[in-house]
């Protein structure tokens, strides 16, 4: 199984606007953060946790061109504002039809593509929260041929599978309903993925406890609401006892090349691009 980091910045990204910090202006590209989100592959599926802002652009950059499912955390925008994005991949693993140029999508030709409809698993609430944001998206075609995302939301609290790949929601506070996910393929590695939260709950910590690799949000040095600071992700890291621990979701408070020398071994800041494969 292969995770690739399609961002690992917080909600404003890094660089932010109008910022001249030394992390803003840095020329070591691994100061440069999109908004978080990753592109998982195991066997013959491939699926995204999230679709943040820059979805397309890094699927442009990382050559993505499969896409089976979707599995979003929660719907802040940092982690779902991308989504439309996601109806290019109904049409490449669509099917292409005869049809009258006439008709509608055709656009003059005499076939179109037929979008198949795309998984997308979520907590119930997120759910609902998501056909609000985007109350176009169906499971049917357009009647007029538009260009519309073809998404079937599976509301989940439960493991559920992907291919070769179990997937357990983990439920974290964080603001809104939030999962983070334990990732478990047949025969192969585990990979824990909790980008948003407050703290790890007891029940959660058990189920992510000796994975290969951990995937945990650290802000910044200052403690904050809503997120992990780099004490209390250190800790939970050090409970989990992962092989290797990578976080992400920083701000511009984290200069990579600085921040990097106050982790201990095993644990170190995951950058935009970076694979990990388990």
């Amino acid at each position: 199984m292969k995770l690739r980091f399609l961002g690992t910045g917080t909600s404003v990204g890094v660089p932010q606007i109008g910022c001249t910090c030394a992390t803003c202006t840095s020329k070591d590209p691994r100061d440069r953060r999109r908004r978080t989100g990753c592109y998982v592959t195991a066997g013959d599926v491939a699926f995204v946790i999230d679709t943040p802002p820059e979805f397309r652009e890094a699927c442009l950059q990382y050559g993505v061109s499969k896409v089976d499912a979707v599995l979003i955390s929660h719907c802040h925008m940092d982690h779902v504002a991308g989504f439309d994005d996601v109806r290019r991949f109904n049409t490449i693993n669509g099917t292409k039809v005869a049809c009258d140029p006439n008709s509608p999508g055709a656009n003059g030709r005499t076939w179109k593509i037929i979008g198949k409809p795309m998984n997308c698993y979520a907590a119930a609430e997120t759910i609902a929260d998501m056909q609000h944001v985007f109350p176009y998206i169906s499971t049917k075609p357009n009647a007029k041929g538009l260009f519309r995302p073809l998404i079937q939301f599976k509301a989940v609290q439960r493991p559920f599978r992907i291919g070769s790949v179990k997937v357990t929601p983990l439920d974290v506070p964080h603001g809104p309903k939030t999962f983070g996910f334990l990732l478990e393929e047949d025969g192969g590695g585990r990979i824990g993925w909790v980008s948003d939260c407050s703290a790890l709950p007891p029940k959660v910590l058990g189920k992510l406890r000796g994975v290969d690799a951990m995937v945990l949000n650290c802000l910044r040095e200052r403690p904050h609401p809503t997120h992990l600071n780099l004490a209390q992700s250190l800790a939970y890291a050090k409970a989990i006892g992962a092989k290797k621990t990578w976080l992400i979701h920083m701000c511009h408070d984290v200069k990579h090349a600085e921040f990097e020398r106050l982790l201990p071994r095993g644990v170190r800041l995951a950058y935009d691009g970076l694979t990990i494969s388990v």
